[in-house]
């Protein structure tokens, strides 16, 4: 790896000052795995941290210590595709783990459920939801889609929707989702209508402009949108969407159900049931929350149709409400899902909690992006008010990015030549554009972080620069 220059050293030592500013201690309040909760002992949430500085917050050493199982060969800056698990949650996901199997009956009827409520019971806290039978705890974020969309392929198929009314999504959904709208809806008879998103991202108007256009297709000939399918954070490219502002439409153009899928969402971004609005919402917790892999929830609306949703895993549960129904589906590890309340614990050593955690990691990964954007001599992809702990930016257009494999290769060569773990983009330039940037990577940020793996990522590209690299050169 590249040593710094005097300046960038000085730079490297002046963040660490303020990020040290952001997260001193001197004391560790961590999760042990005595803390495991009881059957007998009713959880509640841990109080908030205190707003004022205090000798109780976590300190950087402490963060590493919680990381450092990480890989430290690795600049590892991809977050945002899966996640990560601080020690001490690991420790009580063992735990949890344990308890099962020393004594899988007792474990079964009077430990599981009561302690899955428990979550549900914390999550609903945390996204201002009005009742926590609202509160599903699902593996992830394609499970819920496909709990919402299962839903809306029978009612097609039951003819409670008419054959052509339409489904409209975002162009940039996460691919499984997209799958699964194809699986669902389009067998069933919907008509799926995908709304393109421009990229670079100049302005939130610009995508509320084009998701009116969408809603407009959708309503053509006499046609009822019956669901609207829209990212709260895209995740390639990954823009943060104007969700509030998107739902308010659905509403005014008469949409039948809103369902945001918000992968990236809790801890990524704020998450509010009762602002948000949408009939269902999901966000996986193991991207941005700390969680083990894999958990997510998906909050329904009690007015909002959700009486008719079902788990797709059919238990003997089934009938019960989703909420129940996926609290079993067979014998499999729920320790993911019985860790909240730990994880909560974890996060409030943090200054500010979760909030406190999402505020910094957007400057960082803001200051970051913008480092690399004059480096390189490029752009970042949305203005930063529009990204969270992601944000996308242009690399040099003489690499040559021309196509989604020359992506993917480029990607592996950061991998495997400078350890660098990063998602990169292609980005098909537009009708009559020369030179212009086509190549793009994602890079997060999150707690454990420190600013020199973002310095290797800049040094590399810009040898690759230097050598003269065109992605042409790389082969499967």
């Amino acid at each position: 790896m590249a040593s710094l220059s005097p300046p960038e050293e000085a730079a490297a030592s002046s963040y660490h000052h303020r990020r040290s500013k952001r997260y001193s201690s001197s004391t560790t309040n961590g999760v042990s795995a005595e803390t495991v909760p009881d059957k007998r002992h009713k959880i509640s949430l841990p109080p908030p941290p205190p707003s004022s500085s205090s000798s109780n917050f976590i300190s950087l050493s402490e963060i590493e210590a919680e990381f450092s199982h990480h890989d430290p060969a690795f600049a590892r800056i991809n977050n945002g595709s899966f996640g990560c698990c601080p020690s001490s949650v690991v420790a009580v996901q063992r735990d949890w783990q344990l308890r099962f199997l020393r004594q899988p009956d007792r474990f079964f009827f009077d430990e599981l459920k009561p302690n899955i409520s428990a979550s549900r019971a914390a999550i609903r806290r945390l996204i201002n939801a009005e009742h926590e039978d609202e509160v599903s705890i699902v593996d992830n974020a394609t499970t819920a889609a496909a709990i919402v969309l299962q839903q809306t392929a029978w009612a097609f198929r039951e003819g409670r929707f008419d054959r052509g009314d339409a489904v409209v999504m975002l162009h940039y959904a996460f691919g499984s989702v997209k799958k699964s709208v194809e699986a669902y809806v389009s067998r069933s008879g919907g008509e799926v209508i995908e709304v393109q998103l421009p990229f670079p991202v100049i302005s939130a108007e610009e995508i509320i402009n084009r998701f009116r256009t969408g809603l407009e297709l959708g309503k053509a000939n006499g046609r009822r949108v019956r669901l609207a399918l829209i990212d709260h954070v895209t995740s390639m490219p990954s823009v943060v969407i104007p969700i509030r502002e998107l739902v308010k439409i659905c509403r005014e153009e008469g949409v039948d159900q809103v369902f945001v899928d918000a992968a990236h969402g809790i801890g990524c971004v704020d998450v509010d049931m009762k602002e948000i609005g949408a009939d269902f919402y999901t966000s996986n917790l193991h991207k941005w929350f700390f969680a083990p892999p894999s958990v997510a929830f998906l909050y329904c609306r009690r007015s909002g149709g959700g009486n008719n949703l079902h788990h797709p895993v059919v238990s003997h549960e089934y009938g019960n409400g989703l909420a129940v129904e996926s609290t079993w589906v067979g014998t499999r590890d729920y320790s993911a899902q019985l860790v909240v309340p730990s994880i909560l614990e974890f996060v409030n050593r943090f200054e500010g909690g979760i909030d406190g955690i999402k505020k910094k990691n957007h400057e960082s990964v803001v200051e970051m992006g913008e480092m690399l954007v004059k480096s390189w001599g490029t752009q970042l992809g949305c203005p930063p008010e529009m990204c969270a702990s992601m944000v996308m930016v242009g690399l040099p257009v003489c690499l040559g990015v021309s196509s989604e494999s020359d992506a993917v290769r480029l990607r592996n060569l950061l991998r495997e030549r400078f350890c660098i773990e990063i998602p990169t983009y292609f980005r098909a330039p537009g009708e009559g554009e020369t030179d212009s940037i086509t190549g793009y990577v994602r890079i997060s940020f999150q707690v454990y972080n420190k600013p020199e793996e973002y310095h290797r990522l800049r040094d590399a590209v810009n040898e690759l620069v230097r050598d003269g690299f065109k992605c042409t050169s790389l082969t499967d």
